[in-house]
């Protein structure tokens, strides 16, 4: 595997320290960590969380066989900052990270240190296979996809990576691998954005004029997805060249699970392994497999989510058949809730006279919203965790989120983060081993505005028209009774609480 570069400076200020109370000394070695994470799954889209016309086998398994959080969130409700969150520790807004168009350079810079390179320092194997969506390449420079694209995931700690470079309704429809295309003609240069002077390769159809090249269904008008078309799909931005490269969308699950799968079995046998898998279901352009066509109540979004359980299914079986499993911390959830027509008429969305739905199923549960809302069903998302014989199966209602994934798992790993590095990222690694019922006194949500969650309080704070909101879960999960009037201390105590941790350039953890 190629060498990090910033390894030595990442194993210089991560210090290692002994571990008490949940203490890895009496193990052989630290335990394997594998992290799959859906797109724009809400809470009640899985079995177990209620969900009745999606079958989710695998998913409902690892459920029973480990910890289900009914209180467990994502940082954002929108994907690149969830994210960079997640790999970071560190809120995105403090950074200015939002959504990314195709083009757009890597959001984490080489001053933050991050998961993967925590693992790296200790040891680890570390690999991503899915969807990145966190930016390549340098600011400044446009990125040549016929060479090198760099810096990447391999520059923040990866040793591989197997990428759908942002999304899969953006351009480029290809896959990268480490730094190059996989499969890129010569004959056939790739280019994003602007036609280049002089170009005679590949030219897509251009959906703004060709409507009807939008065989596989039509994109909805106004919301941007009507760029390129490829395969049939029309796409965010202009890609000209690499057809040889192309993805098949249908297929696209398989291409992940493969090397998924190829690469926990080519690996040292006795190294611990850090597996990020980053799957591209349930985000539109939704295009499952044929054979799971069907198998749901739905249509192509409740099908797609069968086909996320599916893969779920063949890495644990993949950790089953190399006998991984017992040492395996298992974690499965999703980087914002959930979303119904976003961008194509895929016939998911049919409305009713309260909420939008997918033909009579709730991805949110009963929590009011989803992708892009500051309400609970943006952010509050499926939360799952298994380590056999470590962690009792059960329900926790304990407050926990991906942020503080990295705090955590440098407490398992018996490292102590210096206060600069993962700012906001604190250690709950009690309440995601099942010994605290508790978990975080407060945390901070983003989707446009900033909420305080502090135990059932949560207070939206305003934002342009949006009035200042206060919510009471424990008597209204649903959100439907704003009684920042009635309590008006506690909503200006929470108010200052939030701009306070907000402005802290030290961090959420500073503030405990």
């Amino acid at each position: 595997m190629q060498p990090l570069p910033r390894l030595a400076l990442v194993s210089a200020v991560l210090t290692c320290i002994p571990l008490s109370g949940a203490s890895l000394a009496a193990q052989h070695r630290p335990p394997n960590v594998v992290l799959i994470y859906g797109d724009d799954v809400g809470y009640g889209d899985l079995g177990c969380y209620g969900a009745t016309k999606i079958p989710t086998p695998n998913l409902d398994r690892l459920a029973s066989q480990g910890l289900r959080f009914t209180d467990g969130h994502c940082s954002a409700a929108t994907c690149t900052p969830s994210r960079f969150s997640l790999l970071t520790g560190i809120h995105g807004f403090r950074h200015g990270v939002r959504v990314l168009p195709p083009d757009a350079p890597m959001t984490i810079t080489d001053a933050m240190p991050t998961l993967p390179q925590l693992f790296a320092a200790n040891g680890y194997d570390t690999a991503v296979v899915g969807k990145w969506h966190l930016g390549l390449g340098q600011k400044g420079q446009k990125v040549d996809w016929n060479g090198d694209v760099a810096p990447g995931p391999i520059e923040v700690g990866f040793g591989y990576s197997f990428l759908l470079p942002s999304t899969n309704d953006r351009v480029p429809c290809v896959y990268l691998e480490g730094h190059r295309v996989v499969g890129l003609d010569e004959a056939d240069p790739l280019f994003v954005g602007k036609r280049p002077e002089g170009f005679t390769g590949t030219v897509y159809p251009d959906g703004k004029h060709d409507r009807a090249a939008m065989t596989y269904y039509q994109s909805s008008k106004g919301q941007g997805h009507d760029s390129s078309v490829i395969h049939g799909i029309g796409r965010i931005g202009y890609m000209w060249g690499g057809e040889a490269a192309l993805w098949n969308d249908e297929t696209m699950a398989d291409v992940f699970v493969e090397r998924a799968v190829m690469w926990l079995g080519a690996r040292p046998k006795d190294k611990p392994f850090f597996l990020y898998f980053s799957s591209q279901d349930i985000h539109v352009p939704r295009a499952p497999n044929p054979r799971f066509r069907g198998k749901s109540e739905l249509t192509y979004r409740g099908d797609a989510m069968v086909q996320l359980d599916w893969a779920a299914g063949e890495i644990l079986a993949a950790l089953d058949a190399h006998g991984l499993a017992d040492d395996t911390i298992v974690i499965f959830s999703s980087d914002n809730g959930p979303v119904y027509d976003d961008g194509y008429e895929d016939g998911t969305t049919v409305p009713t006279s309260t909420r939008e739905v997918d033909r009579g199923h709730d991805g949110s549960g009963i929590w009011r919203g989803g992708k892009y809302q500051i309400y609970e069903g943006g952010t509050r998302v499926p939360f799952l965790l298994r380590w056999p014989g470590h962690v009792k199966p059960g329900v926790s209602h304990a407050l926990v989120n991906q942020i503080d994934l990295f705090a955590s798992l440098a407490k398992l790993l018996g490292v102590e983060l210096q206060q600069d590095q993962g700012i906001d990222s604190r250690d709950t690694l009690a309440a995601l081993l099942g010994e605290d019922p508790v978990g975080l006194p407060f945390m901070i949500e983003e989707a446009g505005t900033l909420a305080l969650r502090e135990g059932n309080w949560k207070l939206i704070a305003a934002k342009g028209k949006q009035q200042e909101q206060l919510y009471d879960l424990a008597t209204d999960p649903g959100e439907q009774h704003d009684v920042a009037a009635e309590h008006a201390e506690r909503a200006a105590a929470m108010r200052a609480k939030l701009e306070a941790l907000a402005a802290d350039e030290g961090g959420v953890r500073a503030h405990g």
